[in-house]
């Protein structure tokens, strides 16, 4: 008779969002979970949510198997701040590095009961700190019907109906809110509450990825829009 193999040790790590998370789990169980929610300063809040999630949940940085992490898209400062630190802990602890988008994250972290209803498509839509939204759109088996994009929110009713028509919708992310408002005359169409990108979504979507035995490869920045940055002009002291 074959052995099972043990369920790996899981550092999972959120910091692309309105909130700095920190999560170490045996496979689906979570020995221990951290949160802060900020709207800046991730980089220098999550190494501490880290350790603090290392030390209660009782294991050294060498009993990792995989480090998970978001991608993107949300805040240049956070995305940058958690691809540092899991690159860093995976080099370290030869551990498997795994980055997932904070859509992925969004859709696996809904709550079972969104799933037990009857089949519906799935709008996950993320915050930009802007009037924009990032927007990806999902088929009733979870897969994505095409790219994550950054779009206008008065332009997601006509969209949604070029693609799904009239079909049930559930519109889940931290930008939910603000989605259902626009949305407010659709039929059919729920709001997930409180289904922000969190490490639990990174956790059982790293998971799935790792279950499949997706080929690891770093992961690199998902970026929607340009960084908000200012241009010198050449005026400065000496120019004339």
């Amino acid at each position: 008779m074959s052995e099972v193999a043990p369920e790996p040790i899981v550092l999972a790590l959120d910091s692309a969002g309105w909130a700095c998370s920190a999560l170490v789990a045996a496979g689906e169980v979570v020995l221990c979970a951290k949160r802060l929610a900020t709207e800046q300063g991730q980089a220098e809040a999550l190494v501490p949510l880290i350790e603090a999630a290392m030390r209660e949940a009782g294991l050294a940085a060498s009993e990792l198997h995989i480090v998970g992490t978001t991608i993107g898209p949300g805040s240049f400062t956070g995305i940058r701040a958690g691809l540092a630190a899991s690159r860093g802990i995976a080099l370290a602890t030869s551990a498997q590095l795994i980055g997932v988008t904070g859509f992925e994250a969004v859709a696996a972290g809904l709550a079972p009961s969104v799933y037990d209803r009857r089949p519906h498509f799935l709008l996950v839509a993320l915050e930009s700190r802007r009037e924009d939204l990032y927007v990806q759109l999902f088929d009733p088996r979870r897969n994505p019907l095409g790219s994550p994009v950054a779009t206008m929110p008065g332009m997601l009713d006509e969209t949604l109906n070029s693609v799904i028509g009239t079909a049930p919708l559930v519109v889940a992310g931290d930008a939910a809110p603000r989605v259902a408002r626009v949305l407010s005359r659709r039929p059919g169409t729920t709001v997930a509450e409180e289904s922000a990108s969190s490490a639990t979504g990174v956790l059982r979507a790293v998971l799935h990825r790792w279950r499949l035995g997706l080929p690891a490869s770093s992961p690199l920045p998902l970026y929607l829009r340009p960084p908000d940055v200012t241009i010198p002009t050449g005026r400065g002291k000496g120019n004339h």
